[in-house]
């Protein structure tokens, strides 16, 4: 079941999410400003709390919608596949994006 946003005003950000900020003030953020960058360091680096709070947040459409912006880029091809999962992204989409060259200089970084 898809998850349902749900947006209570003056809602401070859940520790699950402030300790992903450890390179700048977490308390700094504000959903409304910096809704992408949370987004996108959650999708990328958050715990199951964390996951679990966007999705209430947001929306499941949301999380789709960023992805599909930002074309998976700041996900790995492993995390950029069990979001397509989660989210019913379309297969074809996906390896579309991880075909591309920008991404592939990218991906290679680490491999042998």
């Amino acid at each position: 079941m898809a998850a349902r946003p749900t947006n209570p005003a003056g809602e401070e950000l859940p520790e699950a999410v402030k300790r992903l900020f450890w390179d700048q003030d977490p308390d700094a953020l504000r959903w409304e400003r910096d809704r992408q960058a949370i987004l996108g360091r959650i999708l990328s680096a958050g715990s199951w709390d964390a996951v679990s709070w966007v999705r209430q947040r947001a929306g499941d459409s949301a999380l789709r919608d960023w992805i599909e912006q930002h074309r998976g880029r700041g996900l790995s091809p492993q995390q950029l596949r069990y979001w397509q999962l989660i989210l019913d992204i379309p297969a074809r989409s996906v390896r579309a994006w991880l075909r591309e060259e920008s991404r592939q200089v990218w991906d290679r970084r680490a491999r042998p």
